[in-house]
């Protein structure tokens, strides 16, 4: 297994070029076995790293070896993990049978009893020393064998131990994850965290130093992990099934987000080819840096509109960087998922007048929080609904939970007094609905206007169309929206009935369906017949074949991630609007979403090689 102290990485934060002979010598160990494991690119750039694996305590923990000169310390880690428990225990039986009685303490005393007893405990060690399994795994295993020795005795009275041997392994799981993440916050080194899943306020968290890319078992390309991770400017890759079986902490190891692999313990082979890889991606990277004061203008003259999508306000210095005029999705439920309590009316104003001071009079977008279908919103129900997605999510969530919903409207107002903000109701599916957003915005305007509190009474207020039911109806929303932006996402989702967060279902997510072109091209027209502006701010506008199609369909305005920005504008500034009209026309006859991709794909190649590596999109 390789163990190596520097990284190697593009497209991140962290990028750099070389090769220099300590990586080389670091990386050129004895080859034992490389895995590759196909997962779905989320967040572009690849990155040569270590793993660092992170267990979920309430999940079957995977069998995980370790070198041999690591199995004393795991053992050590198991012996302190039995102690701690032992520790805590004891504890719980004296405050238990302080106030409840000597009887109910005497449930712990069978605890520590077990914790104690060397016919449970040296199977453990053993488990380490022979086999040089992880810590975790070898108290995992001992507990499921007690316990299924447990289950086949005939006598109840061993059976009703079941929950007291859970309990334990439970406890003492915890207790080794627990010193395991907290070793997080301490890296020393550039590290690839592997886990089962992630939440946006895990990722939140991440030193950004040093963690410089991450994979998980689960997991879809849009999920709100997935574009955090497109926030952080670091390579991701989802849906890889048995990552976090076949990874071992301090194992060398591969993402490419740009091709959706990770690949555990590379030969020297692969390396190479990675690291002229990460060489020709740094030069492309570095050739778009002129282009970021140049007009975003086709070859004909046209003006397309750049924006960027954004989750927190930090991040439009560098959409402006990029070559970005603006915001075209402020997505503002992070300030929830990033956060244990509900955020104030001053977190939102504060958040949003921080917005409004950084776009300096430029283009800003805010969207109302799009919650519900998350695992914020779901802890937060009594019972948790069986399908998120076609739950109690997103405008419809907001106009349920009245309070709260004001209170964003109320921070929205008030920053709109320091600078122009758009506001952009999500999930509209109905008139009802978005009528009903309008009035409260109104009304909310009415308790500023009693308390004399300014805003601006000339507020923009668009919407999302993210549903087949208001692509279809776009005629009659365009005669009572300032503006539509096309969220493909979800569009995509609800138009094919893909679940996009689910990873066995990530092939059939295509944004390519000639339905969903279908769709966009109505929503299109409907806003060209009334003279509002169109936008998509989908992550598929990011895709260089995609925009070309976006552009050809009538849309003037494009809004994707900040690194997505320089080479969309050296696309646009290759091409005419007859060129992209004539790629739209086309690829609107074709029946297949995989002919449709593959199209798009080789005309955009065509166009700028250069963004393309020659490796299979496969």
């Amino acid at each position: 297994m390789k163990r190596f102290g520097e990284t190697e990485s593009i497209g991140g934060r962290n990028a750099r070029a070389g090769d220099s002979s300590a990586t080389r010598r670091s990386l050129s160990s004895p080859h034992e076995r490389m895995e590759t494991i196909k997962g779905i690119a989320v967040s572009p750039g690849v990155v040569i790293g270590r793993v660092f694996v992170l267990d979920e305590e309430r999940r079957r923990i995977p069998r995980r070896t370790v070198p041999v000169a690591q199995v004393a310390s795991e053992q050590e880690r198991l012996k302190q993990a039995l102690d701690q428990s032992v520790l805590e225990l004891s504890v719980l039986r004296e405050q238990t049978s302080q106030q409840m009685g000597e009887e109910a303490g005497k449930i712990f005393a069978f605890h520590i009893g077990m914790l104690c007893d060397p016919s449970l405990t040296k199977p453990m060690q053993a488990l380490v020393e022979n086999e040089r399994v992880t810590a975790e795994y070898a108290a995992w295993q001992s507990f499921q064998e007690l316990g299924r020795r447990f289950a086949a005795i005939p006598d109840a009275a061993f059976r009703t131990k079941l929950d007291d041997v859970k309990d334990l392994s439970a406890r003492v799981i915890r207790q080794l994850i627990g010193e395991h993440k907290s070793l997080l916050p301490k890296l020393d080194h550039k590290a690839v965290v592997i886990a089962r899943d992630l939440t946006p306020s895990q990722a939140a968290a991440f030193d950004r130093e040093h963690v410089i890319g991450f994979a998980t078992d689960l997991g879809g390309a849009t999920s709100h992990t997935a574009i955090f991770a497109r926030a952080l400017r670091i390579p991701a890759v989802v849906g890889c099934s048995r990552a976090t079986e076949l990874a071992t902490d301090g194992l060398a190891v591969i993402i490419d987000g740009d091709h959706g692999a990770l690949i555990l313990d590379p030969d020297e082979q692969t390396l190479e080819q990675y690291r002229a890889y990460i060489e020709q991606r740094r030069l492309f990277q570095l050739s778009l840096t002129e282009l970021s004061s140049l007009p975003s203008v086709t070859r004909d003259e046209v003006a397309i509109e750049l924006l960027g999508n954004i989750e927190f306000p930090e991040e439009i210095p560098l959409v402006v960087d990029c070559g970005g005029s603006g915001v075209g999705l402020y997505r503002t439920e992070f300030l929830y998922l990033t956060r244990d309590t509900e955020p104030s009316e001053e977190d939102h104003f504060q958040a949003y007048k921080k917005a409004v001071e950084l776009s300096a009079g430029g283009v800003l977008t805010i969207r109302t929080v799009d919650l519900g279908a998350d695992k914020y919103t779901q802890q937060q129900f009594e019972t948790p609904e069986r399908n998120p997605f076609l739950g109690l999510r997103s405008i419809r969530y907001c106009l349920q939970s009245l309070p709260m919903f004001k209170t964003q409207l109320r921070a929205l107002l008030r920053a709109s007094a320091f600078g122009p903000i758009k506001v952009m109701f999500p999930l509209i599916m109905s008139t009802s609905e978005f009528r009903r957003g309008k009035f409260l915005l109104a009304d909310v305007m009415e308790d500023l206007e009693e308390e004399g509190i300014k805003y601006d009474r000339e507020i923009q207020v668009g919407m999302m169309v993210e549903v087949p039911a208001a692509a279809l109806m776009a005629e009659t929303f365009a005669r009572e929206a300032a503006f539509f932006s096309i969220g493909t996402n979800d569009l995509v989702q609800y138009t094919l009935a893909v679940d996009r967060t689910n990873e066995r279902v990530a092939h059939l997510y295509n944004p390519g369906h000639p339905a969903v072109i279908q769709l966009i091209s109505h929503v299109a027209k409907a806003a060209k017949a009334q003279g509002i502006p169109v936008s998509c701010c989908g992550e598929s506008a990011g895709d260089l074949g995609y925009a070309m199609l976006l552009i050809g369909l009538g849309l003037r305005t494009l809004s994707v991630t900040a690194g997505s920005i320089p080479p969309l504008k050296r696309l646009i500034r290759s091409v005419s609007i007859t060129q992209c009209e004539a790629l739209a026309e086309k690829a609107s006859g074709f029946d297949s979403d995989v002919a449709v991709t593959a199209f798009l794909r080789d005309q955009a190649r065509k166009i700028l090689p250069e963004a393309f590596d020659g490796r299979s999109a496969e």
